[in-house]
């Protein structure tokens, strides 16, 4: 990932209250208080966290899921979708969307044994 990828990133969702960029495993990761809710891979394209009760919007915006090739060759979903390319030029419904997979992120840390929690209000 180069810097200016990251800048632009930063810039992209700085419309997303307290989200911060870090760079990992040749990607970047969006996070909101601890919580990582998006991510950006090297290609350029941006995936939000989904889950039973957001996935169908991406489904209506013919988005695609994203999926990782592991080692031994098998490629495994991990909850994220393509953010439709349209939501990188409409800062209002980035938001949305963007606090959405946060939600998702938020529910999912929920799940964890207090002590496994990231977010604690």
């Amino acid at each position: 990932m180069d810097k200016e990828f990251i800048t632009w990133l930063e810039d992209v969702f700085s419309a997303v209250p307290d989200t911060s960029v870090r760079k990992m495993f040749g990607g970047v990761g969006l996070f909101r208080h601890g919580l990582m809710y998006g991510l950006a891979l090297s290609d350029g394209r941006i995936a939000l966290k989904a889950d039973d009760q957001t996935t169908q919007s991406f489904i209506d915006e013919n988005c695609e899921e994203w999926s990782h090739e592991r080692k031994c060759g098998k490629r495994t979903q991990m909850g994220y979708w393509y953010l439709p390319e349209r939501l990188v030029d409409d800062p209002d419904e980035l938001l949305e969307w963007s606090m959405k997979a946060f939600e998702v992120a938020l529910r999912a840390d929920q799940k964890k044994p207090p002590s496994k929690r990231k977010f604690n209000e």
